[in-house]
């Protein structure tokens, strides 16, 4: 049996140590892939020239899976956003947020358990159409929602709910005022909602969503929404269950995925063996349950669940004291 290769991006930062424990944390558990290594971001800038260079592109789409690290968009220099960038390149239209109660967290809540598909493509971050006038009074953007890029969105959405057993997906929108744009995504939403009568589906203004987060996030199960709405909701939800540091996400298309750790790239603590690589983690959680490849992906999960519980070898922002290594170490020791 041929060995399956990923792509591994280390990125910039804290990329490179939590890349590294991830990985030994997959060879721990018997994953058996080889691995390519790639840059991107400040890394490759420096190395390379570039943020994105060819040789990374195309093993990216030579191995069509991606572990990711966080990555560092120079601000204000007019670069565009690496992962935009990637998203659009290899045409990854979902992004899915998965985020989950891991009990000694010190989170606000304790039993969370919601997965956010946010369109990846189209929106406000289409990229069309952003104008700033000569005497720079005025910008522009425009926001683009196709009838197709709906479509499979919220499709995406409902059969994801339907693979995992969910009972319900809430339709996230401003169709009230963003009639056309917002409009049309409801429209087709509600059109795909038919499709699947053994689930609940609701609907839910984008502002009341979020206060409804706050106060009874437990009413929610899967939400769907355009790009824009949802990379806001998306990190609310982080936020219920202890931060960014405990947010996976997966950016998936037809042929290709690439699996990140959502957060920055932290470079104030790059190097001092400080960084939770949870994110990483779970990031490769959910390359594992995409490769079909669950009782491995439960392994880490429950490894990481009782490493977290126990309060052994937590790193600041669990409430222990430990660094990256001590962290990865408790983690491979369950294994």
């Amino acid at each position: 049996m041929t060995k399956k290769t990923i792509t591994v991006i280390p990125g910039d930062g804290i990329g490179p140590s939590i890349i590294d424990a991830t990985i030994k944390v997959l060879d721990k558990v018997g994953c058996d892939f080889e691995y390519e290594f790639a840059d991107a971001g400040l890394t490759a800038l420096e190395k390379h020239g570039e943020l994105i260079p060819e040789e990374t592109i195309t093993l990216i789409e030579k191995n069509k899976i991606t572990l990711k690290g966080p990555l560092t968009t120079p601000v204000g220099e007019g670069f565009t956003s690496i992962n935009v960038t990637l998203r659009k390149q290899f045409k990854l239209y979902a992004n899915l947020r998965p985020v989950l109660s891991f009990k000694g967290t010190k989170a606000r809540y304790e039993n969370i358990d919601i997965i956010t598909v946010r369109e990846n493509t189209e929106g406000m971050y289409s990229g069309v159409g952003q104008v700033i006038s000569d005497d720079g009074n005025k910008a522009q953007a425009m926001s683009i929602i196709t009838r197709d890029g709906a479509e499979k969105i919220v499709t995406f959405a409902y059969e994801t709910a339907r693979k995992e057993g969910r009972k319900k997906v809430t339709v996230v929108h401003k169709a009230n005022i963003l009639k056309s744009t917002s409009g049309l995504f409801l429209k087709v939403a509600r059109e795909v909602a038919l499709r699947y009568p053994e689930i609940e589906s609701t609907e839910m203004i984008v502002d009341n969503c979020c206060m409804q987060l706050v106060m009874n996030p437990e009413q929610f199960d899967v939400i769907v929404t355009t790009n824009l709405f949802g990379d806001i909701i998306s990190d609310l939800c982080a936020g219920l269950v202890g931060g960014l540091g405990m947010a996976p996400g997966a950016n998936i298309g037809e042929d290709c995925a690439i699996f990140e750790a959502v957060h920055g790239s932290a470079p104030d603590i790059a190097g001092k063996n400080l960084a939770n690589p949870t994110s990483m983690m779970l990031a490769a959680i959910q390359m594992l349950e995409y490769l079909e490849m669950s009782d491995k992906a439960e392994k880490i999960r429950a490894a990481i669940t009782d490493v977290i519980a126990s309060a052994d070898r937590t790193t600041g922002d669990l409430g222990g004291s430990h660094g990256t290594t001590d962290f990865t170490q408790a983690v491979l020791e369950r294994l």
